[in-house]
C-alpha cells in the first residue's frame, strides 16, 4: 500500500508541474513526449493521474471522519458537573 500511495503521489506532482507549464507557457510536456495530448498513451498517462488524485483523496477523507468521530468521542467523555 506505501508503494502504492508513493506512485500516486508521485503522478499528482508530475500532473501538477505539467499544469503549471501549461498554464504558464501553454508548454504540455506530457503530451509533447507522448504524441501529443490526444495521442491515446497521453490519455492514458492523464487517467493515471486523474486516478491517482481521487486515490490520494480517500486517506484525507479518511483522516477528517477520524478527526471527527475522536472529537464526538472527547466530548462525550467530558465530566459535566
Amino acid at each position: 500500500m506505501r508503494t502504492l500511495n508513493t506512485i500516486t503521489l508521485l503522478l499528482i506532482v508530475i500532473g501538477g508541474l505539467d499544469w503549471l507549464l501549461i498554464g504558464l507557457f501553454q508548454f504540455d510536456p506530457i503530451g509533447l513526449l507522448l504524441g501529443g495530448p490526444g495521442a491515446i498513451l497521453a490519455r492514458i498517462v492523464y487517467a493515471l493521474i486523474g486516478v491517482s488524485a481521487l486515490w490520494q483523496l480517500l486517506p484525507l477523507f479518511g483522516a477528517v471522519t477520524r478527526r471527527d468521530a475522536e472529537a464526538r468521542i472527547k466530548r462525550s467523555n467530558v465530566h459535566r458537573p
